[in-house]
């Protein structure tokens, strides 16, 4: 996982309208960016048609970021995620964990069962046999999330993208250790395995105010803490913690929210490939 060259994906979403919407993937596209990302929750718009959209709209992969496993019976996410592989030509991504904080009222209200971890966990994992069988030769890559041991194992052995599902203000050495058990897990699939990050924030602009939502603590809590959210500083120095961060645990899939596409391209220019 190491050895990875670097790429990068924006995470966004058309709240805006579908003009805004096309113009971020346009721009993100121009920029080098590898991928437009969507989250999924029923106070945004649904996330495949919106890839499908963006897919359309430039060159680009997308990818859900992540799609919450009890928002749609397994059979009927596979069918969506197998659809966006077909018509995108092998440009989508499929990203899937068990639900971030909140989903369980998103569910209710879509007249599903949150279910329990390991119900969720299920879930998961029948979704992907699904999608495998209507893949057939084509393989749609999978990017989960995993935080705990049994999704960690999950995703040692289903995944070929890997998101560390951690909290904003996880030390620097957890994640390193929890990198190692993955690889570990994974054994001779290590290395086909890419291990995903996701920022917050990227050069030296005031953090958002939807920041203390998504991190669970106060902007200034973030920024004291050293959090590994954040990538602070001039283009050398974010591109110089990046390579730091490849190096001790492997992270080389970098995404970043729109709010900072124009921040991080600067460092994209540098390190995009290599």
């Amino acid at each position: 996982m190491t050895d990875r060259a670097f790429r990068f994906g924006v995470v966004a979403s058309p709240d805006r309208g579908a003009a805004e919407w096309q113009t971020t993937v346009r721009r993100a596209a121009d920029l080098g960016y590898s991928t437009v990302l969507m989250p999924d929750g029923l106070q945004l718009l649904s996330p495949f048609p919106s890839l499908a959209v963006a897919a359309a709209t430039a060159d680009i992969r997308v990818g859900t970021f992540v799609a919450a496993a009890p928002l749609r019976p397994p059979r009927a996410a596979a069918w969506d995620a197998h659809t966006l592989t077909v018509l995108t030509d092998g440009r989508f991504e499929f990203g899937i964990g068990t639900g971030r904080p909140g989903v369980e009222e998103f569910a209710a209200e879509l007249g599903l069962p949150f279910g329990s971890a390991k119900e969720r966990r299920d879930q998961v994992r029948d979704t992907l046999d699904q999608l495998e069988k209507l893949d057939g030769e084509r393989h749609t890559p999978i990017m989960l999330a995993a935080g705990g041991p049994r999704m960690l194992a999950m995703a040692a052995a289903r995944a070929d993208i890997v998101s560390l599902a951690k909290s904003a203000l996880t030390p620097r050495e957890e994640l390193v250790q929890l990198a190692r058990e993955l690889r570990e897990l994974a054994g001779p699939r290590a290395d086909d395995i890419e291990l995903a990050m996701n920022l917050f924030a990227a050069g030296t602009k005031e953090l958002p105010p939807w920041t203390k939502q998504a991190a669970g603590v106060d902007a200034a809590t973030l920024e004291a803490s050293g959090s590994l959210m954040l990538l602070r500083g001039t283009p050398q120095e974010m591109a110089d913690e990046l390579q730091r961060r490849r190096d001790e645990f492997g992270a080389s899939y970098i995404s970043v929210n729109s709010t900072y596409l124009e921040d991080l391209a600067p460092v994209i220019e540098q390190l995009a490939g290599k």
